[in-house]
C-alpha cells in the first residue's frame, strides 16, 4: 500500500495532490524508499534528499523516481465511492 497523497509538507499543511512517483535511494548494494511525490513537489524532495545525504542522515546514493501506473484487477471487488482518484 502506498499514501494516497504526496508526501510533501508545505508551510506546515499537507500536499493534497495524489503520488506520481515512487523516490528511492539506490547504492551499490540497496534501494530505500523514501517516499512519495507529486510532479509539483519532485524538484522540492530532490533537493531536500541531496542536503539529507550530505548531512548523512539517509544512505548516500542516486535518486530514484519511479512513476507510478495505474493498475487494475477483477479479483478485488469495490465500490465506486471506494475508489481513489489517481
Amino acid at each position: 500500500m502506498l499514501p494516497d497523497r504526496c508526501s510533501i509538507k508545505e508551510k506546515g499543511r499537507n500536499c493534497v495532490n495524489p503520488p506520481e512517483f515512487v523516490i528511492s535511494v539506490v547504492n551499490e548494494k540497496d534501494e530505500y524508499m523514501i517516499g512519495v511525490s507529486c510532479e509539483n513537489h519532485k524538484n522540492i524532495i530532490s533537493e531536500k534528499l541531496e542536503i539529507l545525504q550530505k548531512e548523512e542522515k539517509i544512505p548516500k546514493g542516486k535518486i530514484s523516481f519511479v512513476k507510478l501506473k495505474a493498475v487494475g484487477t477483477d479479483c478485488i471487488k469495490a465500490s465506486p465511492d471506494d475508489l481513489i482518484q489517481l
